[in-house]
């Protein structure tokens, strides 16, 4: 069941207090590549450096006094880790955070800063899931899953509808694709308060599931995903896909090189920190300049927590 306008304009109201209204920032060297108005809809100056703050203190805000005296539990390569560990730190509760063991020291760390217990699993997606299984048969805490969780795919929507009141009449919308979260969140915004408004995901192509399962129809699990987007190496769920299925209008695929670049324009032209999840959104508008050439663009910046000792260039 998709949820209505209702829904998104009361998640709006409910989000709104606890988290930051992140800038939206232009470069004017970057218009003149593209040929058209890009608006950076800057996540990365959120709270604990991401758009998922969003969604975890949606979701945390919808449980029962009885669910929060249990706690919160997820599995997380850094950024929703982050996010749910801070939201419980504010509603004073306890987080359980399942992260596997290749996830960035920088994100470990900046979990267990944030006073959530993080628990090490193995690096697939199966080793997460089974952990987390044994974490919540321990503890009795609630599962809030990153991405396909309808509470946090409308918080993640608030950061587009920040954008589109501060930018209106933009062509088209950009977000990054990992989990679903953020682009499902992003549709649902666009469609009920900018209708005319397109929604594009951008995807590595080492990582390109949402690409295959828009194209069949059904959801496709990646298979060993390699990308240096490190949040983008996740599936789509059965509540974001329905939303992505009828409110997105396209995936375009980039190369590792191609993210790269647009990671470094973007320190080097507007000297911000974004992560390589991030700059996919950018890559994508890049290689298919010709298609937004004379369009306002905005670009949903999902974050800026990178390994300073990591960096790929």
């Amino acid at each position: 069941m998709i949820p209505g306008k209702e829904a998104v304009l009361a998640t709006m109201q409910r989000v709104a207090p606890h988290v930051h209204r992140t800038p939206v920032l232009t470069a004017t060297s970057i218009n003149t590549m593209v040929g058209g108005d890009v608006y950076f809809k800057c996540e990365n100056f959120q709270k604990m450096g991401a758009f998922k703050m969003r969604g975890a203190t949606n979701a945390i805000a919808q449980l029962s006094a009885q669910a929060l005296e249990k706690g919160v539990a997820t599995h997380s390569s850094g950024n929703f880790a982050q996010a749910l560990a801070l939201s419980a730190k504010a509603k004073g509760i306890k987080a359980y955070i399942v992260m596997p063991n290749s996830a960035p020291t920088i994100k470990k760390t900046a979990v267990l800063g944030y006073g959530a217990e993080v628990i090490e699993s193995g690096p697939t997606l199966k080793d997460r899931e089974t952990m987390l299984e044994q974490v919540i048969e321990k503890t009795g805490a609630t599962f809030i899953h990153p991405s396909n969780n309808m509470d946090v795919i409308l918080g993640q929507g608030t950061a587009a509808h920040e954008l589109i009141e501060e930018v209106p009449a933009l062509n088209y919308i950009i977000t990054p694709v990992g989990g679903g979260g953020l682009i499902g969140g992003t549709a649902l915004a666009t469609h009920y308060l900018s209708p005319t408004t397109k929604v594009i995901g951008g995807e590595p192509f080492g990582a390109d599931d949402a690409y295959h399962s828009l194209k069949a129809g059904k959801i496709i699990p990646p298979e060993n995903p390699q990308t240096i987007a490190d949040g983008l190496r996740t599936a789509l769920g059965d509540q974001n896909f329905p939303i992505i299925q009828q409110h997105v209008t396209e995936i375009i695929r980039v190369e590792e090189e191609e993210i790269i670049a647009a990671m470094r324009t973007v320190w080097e032209r507007m000297k911000i920190i974004i992560e390589p999840s991030s700059a996919v959104a950018l890559a994508a508008l890049l290689r298919n300049k010709e298609q937004f050439k004379g369009q306002r663009v905005g670009l949903i910046v999902s974050g800026g927590n990178v390994d300073l000792n990591q960096l790929p260039f």
